[in-house]
């Protein structure tokens, strides 16, 4: 099911991904489109016989079947509460991929560009976009789905109506 939506999830992630860091930059050079697997990065000063660097998209979002997995996994995934909460939490899951996307277009232009990145970047922010997209790839990838399920879980148990919360003793 992934397979046949995964592209255009793609092209939709990089439209917020590319506002976000078009704001920010001056002159505004930053382009990103979806391309089969991954999001090819492109600037308007890039040379035109130059690469484009690409960010694998399955390394971003293959969570979604992770935050999938686990409301599926609960005792009624097929009501409307348990679908509302995956819902919720699969857009908030959505704006994590796109902080992710540009954590990741950040650190390859504060590394991969040589020169011109170490003109550009000094040493504070070339850790920061690292330690970033590098915190994301190893554990933020598995976290946020767990968190946002767990979440969902909490929320929903606490809002049941006549439900009394357990006393401490």
């Amino acid at each position: 099911m992934w397979a046949g939506g995964a592209g255009a999830y793609h092209a939709v992630l990089a439209i917020p991904a590319q506002a976000s860091i078009r704001a920010f930059e001056r002159p505004s050079v930053t382009r990103l489109s979806a391309a089969g697997k991954e999001i090819l990065v492109d600037r308007e000063d890039f040379p035109e016989s130059s690469p484009r660097p690409g960010v694998p998209a399955s390394d971003l979002d293959f969570n979604i079947a992770i935050l999938t997995a686990l409301f599926a996994a609960s005792p009624r995934p097929f009501r409307d509460r348990n679908l509302g909460r995956l819902l919720v939490a699969a857009m908030l899951l959505a704006g994590t991929h796109v902080v992710a996307v540009v954590f990741k277009v950040e650190a390859i232009y504060a590394l991969d560009l040589g020169p011109w990145s170490r003109a550009h970047y000094g040493p504070v922010a070339r850790n920061f976009w690292a330690a970033g997209a590098h915190f994301y790839r190893i554990a933020g990838i598995f976290a946020v789905p767990f968190v946002l399920w767990w979440a969902g879980t909490r929320w929903s148990a606490s809002a049941r109506p006549g439900r009394r919360p357990a006393r401490r003793r």
